[in-house]
């Protein structure tokens, strides 16, 4: 996408802006949408806010219950190559 002035807009007492409906369209940012507000040397950067909080492998360990026989890793392997078989149409 390329960026570039595309209006102007004004800040409101309570502090509020409204964005061009231009940006608010390409970035298919509608209402409710939730925005990260980073201030930088150029200016104030917006981006969208992720739908969940990061997280590491040790904080989602053993979420999910699983009542089988662990997988060896050959078992493993071999799904893997036979899902990326699939995927890709052979």
């Amino acid at each position: 996408m390329a960026s570039g002035k595309v209006g102007t807009t004004v800040v409101s007492t309570k502090g509020q802006v409204i964005l061009p409906k231009v940006v608010r369209d390409q970035r298919r940012w509608t209402p409710g949408t939730r925005l990260v507000v980073e201030e930088t040397p150029e200016g104030v950067l917006l981006s969208t806010a992720p739908h969940f909080a990061a997280t590491t492998p040790e904080q989602v360990f053993g979420s999910l219950k699983f009542d089988g026989k662990a997988k060896s890793i050959d078992e493993i392997e071999a799904a893997l190559v036979a899902e990326a078989r699939r995927r890709a149409g052979d």
